[in-house]
């Protein structure tokens, strides 16, 4: 393939992935007796790096390194044990547990170890954190993030690290204070199970899953083992009838028991009326301008450099176009440019949709519509005080421009004033079920605005039952807010992204790549969704789903699979039923896997591709802990063009996918991987096709993150996890646009 690489232009492209240099390092390994799992090393690593000061310690199985600052000498095996001795006092679980030390000799440093020891550096480095916005006890404050990086120098694998600016959004107080100032606190389990927390000390984000009893209970238990986000003092002080919480961390299953003082309640838009603030405000206040940015990372850049030098690393220029222009890459054309098919054979750039559609019509008519003078059926559902009319005139208009009759046969108004919300959502469901005995194509719902915020409350909004008994009926849905109508001067905007989405919901392909993408025939991406079960530990999970897109990007099918699973690895079972032989034998099919293959998936495909005679490329794609990427121009920032990418090595590489107004700040670009146990193709084809795919979303004009057979997987699983889901697992209308 033509490789574009990007320094020929005007400005100089820059990255937050910064290259460290290993010095003199003070440097030791060790290994225990029995052997333990990652989960034991890396807390018992956490807690030696607490134990051992201007010290700081890995694991990586199956040893534990040791760093040490220049100026200090590094541990005996004595106070090793000791510290471990200390460590086993305070860590119940580890109170039992016999271990022995092995020392390693000769131990031999990978450029992964070295950047994990920067991290646990810059781990224990007190960085400022400048307060941007403080309302009702809740802030918003820059921090700095990091994580480690790999990336290929001239052939070699060099250490490096991802340095960014990030915003949070937190409660000011601890927990404890939040919960003793609280009007319900009487009721403890309704005010506390459930609710998102973090972590003082480590930030670790939690949910609070249980309540194991009092202070009074648990004060000497919990002071034995206080850590510095716990003071002795704010224990000894708490009330004895104050809640001792357990909490569950992310995707882990092990309850974790926590005075409240070593937490802080977790802002989020769900939580935000709680603490009686408004979230929109906060959210704005999160954005990060490109000056600020420039300023607060060069900021952390001068205290990380300290900090990393005391140990003996030294941190080196950010990569960049002008020491290094053969990483960074861009599409041989602007992305804007590539060419699309619609109907009647015409092409145009992907910047004239629009036009396309007008002048072309649809690339394909679905067969219930393959006859022109069928007339679309719209029934109109209100739930609002809001007059539709004009703007269902428009609609009508619009499709008959896009080639398709259409006529609004039925008006439902439904005034839902001075009901409860059962007597509401039975109202709405009898006016559905009247609607669904009359043949419609589509039925377009109008909502009130406060329909948004109720996706999370026990009854559920409008939205997800109407789209759920619709979908149950095959039928075609499409919502829209009482506030996206307010102004009739955004009409034309809103059917812009409305009208195609419509279209393509009833089956039809609005338009495709008018050439072929390279590498392979089939494209499909592959997710699992995960969900939390309210009010206990636990989650349960689903195999969203696969769509299958073909070499133009062309939609072929969507398909679902009935069975929940329980963990993140998809069964092999299921992966034989999503990828039918009588479909793909023979083919090169490029797979996505939304995050990371885990367990024997990457095994199993390799397994399936050589029983079926298939060639499978199996890629993952990251949308978390990426560096940003970004122009410089006359010193000033600005942001990224749509498509730069940053090769890592020659199997993984950063791109950015989306367009962002300065005012919202950097675009936050995918990571993708390709994975070595799957078919070898370029780290450059696989730029060139991800973001050809993610030029294919017939519902709105912007282009997502995501290339299309990933896009929306989440979204659909989400539905699949609420019971929503379309009565045939199988189709070719994209009912989730």
């Amino acid at each position: 393939m033509t490789v574009a690489i990007a320094p020929t232009q005007t400005y100089t492209s820059f990255s937050e992935v910064f290259p460290i240099k290993t010095l003199q390092l003070k440097l030791m390994c060790f290994r225990l007796t029995p052997e333990i799992d990652k989960k034991d090393g890396n807390r018992l690593s956490y807690h030696f790096s607490r134990k051992l000061p201007e010290t700081v310690v890995i694991w990586y199985k199956p040893y534990f390194w040791i760093l040490a600052a220049s100026h200090k000498d590094l541990p005996s095996k004595e106070e090793l044990q000791d510290a471990l001795k200390s460590i086993q006092n305070e860590v119940e679980d580890f109170k039992e547990r016999l271990f022995g030390f092995q020392s390693v000799r000769q131990p031999q440093p990978t450029p992964f170890i070295y950047s994990m020891l920067a991290i646990q550096v810059l781990n224990k480095t007190k960085f400022n954190s400048p307060i941007v916005l403080s309302d009702n006890g809740v802030i918003v404050k820059r921090e700095p993030d990091f994580w480690s990086e790999i990336i290929e120098l001239q052939g070699e694998f060099q250490p490096a690290l991802s340095l960014t600016v990030c915003s949070s959004i937190v409660f000011r107080d601890n927990l404890a204070d939040f919960y003793e100032k609280h009007p319900q606190r009487q009721n403890s389990e309704q005010l506390l199970i459930g609710l998102k927390v973090q972590e003082i000390e480590r930030g670790s984000n939690a949910t609070i899953v249980g309540i194991i009893g009092t202070i009074e209970e648990h004060r000497d238990e919990l002071l034995a083992k206080a850590t510095g986000s716990t003071s002795k003092q704010a224990l000894r002080d708490a009330p004895k009838d104050q809640p001792v919480v357990a909490v569950q961390f992310g995707k882990d299953t092990k309850q974790f028991h926590y005075a409240m003082a070593a937490l802080r309640p977790s802002i989020t838009s769900a939580t935000a009326d709680q603490f009686e603030v408004e979230y929109g405000k906060l959210l704005k206040a999160t954005k990060i301008l490109h000056q600020d940015r420039t300023s607060l990372l060069a900021s952390y850049k001068k205290i990380a450099t300290d900090a990393l030098s005391t140990y003996g690393i030294q941190l080196e220029r950010s990569i960049n176009s002008i020491q290094h222009p053969n990483l960074f890459w861009k599409p041989e054309f602007p992305i804007e440019e590539t060419p699309l098919l619609f109907g009647n054979n015409f092409i145009t750039k992907r910047s004239d949709v629009l036009n396309g559609l007008k002048k072309g019509g649809v690339y394909r008519r679905h067969p219930d519509f393959k006859d022109k003078s069928k007339v679309i059926h719209i029934a109109a559902l209100k739930l609002c005080d809001l007059k539709v009319d004009p703007f269902l005139k428009l609609l009508k208009q619009r499709m008959e421009l896009y080639g398709f009759k259409s006529e609004v046969i039925t008006k439902q108004p439904l005034s839902l004033d001075n009901l409860t919300k059962t007597e509401a959502r039975a109202e709405v469901e009898k006016k559905v079920n009247e609607l669904i005995e009359i043949p419609h194509d589509i039925i377009v719902t109008f909502l009130p605005q406060s329909d948004r915020l109720d996706d999370d409350t026990n009854e559920g909004s409008f939205y997800h039952q109407i789209y759920s008994l619709l979908l149950r009926r095959q039928l075609a849905s499409q919502m829209i807010y009482e506030d996206t109508l307010n102004k009739p001067g955004n009409y034309q905007y809103i059917l812009n992204q409305v009208i195609p989405g419509i279209l393509a919901k009833l089956g039809n392909l609005p338009f495709v790549l008018a050439e072929n993408l390279k590498d392979a025939d089939y494209f499909i991406g592959l997710d699992v969704s995960r969900i939390s079960k309210k009010k206990q530990a636990g989650t349960r999970n689903a195999c969203a789903s696969i769509r299958l897109y073909g070499k133009q990007g062309e939609f072929v099918r969507y398909q679902l699979e009935d069975d929940l699973i329980d963990g993140e690895e998809i069964p092999p079972k299921l992966l034989e039923r999503l990828l039918p032989a009588a479909e793909l034998a023979n083919k090169t099919v490029l797979i996505y896997r939304d995050g990371s293959f885990v367990g024997n998936e990457a095994d199993y495909l390799v397994d399936r591709a050589k029983a079926i005679g298939a060639k499978f490329i199996l890629v993952e794609c990251k949308k978390s802990g990426i560096p940003r990427l970004y122009n410089l121009k006359q010193k000033a920032v600005i942001a990224p063009s749509q498509g730069l990418g940053l090769r890592l090595s020659s199997r993984e590489a950063i791109l950015v996918t989306t367009k962002v107004p300065d005012k919202v700040g950097l675009a936050r670009p995918i990571r993708l991987t390709i994975h070595e146990k799957g078919h070898q193709i370029s780290i450059e084809s696989v730029l060139e096709t991800t973001l050809k795919l993610t030029l294919l979303h017939h519902g709105a004009l912007k282009e997502p993150r995501l290339p299309m057979p990933l896009y929306g997987s989440d979204r659909m699983a989400y539905l699949r996890l609420q019971g929503i889901r379309p009565s045939q697992m199988e189709g070719d209308r994209q009912f989730w646009l």
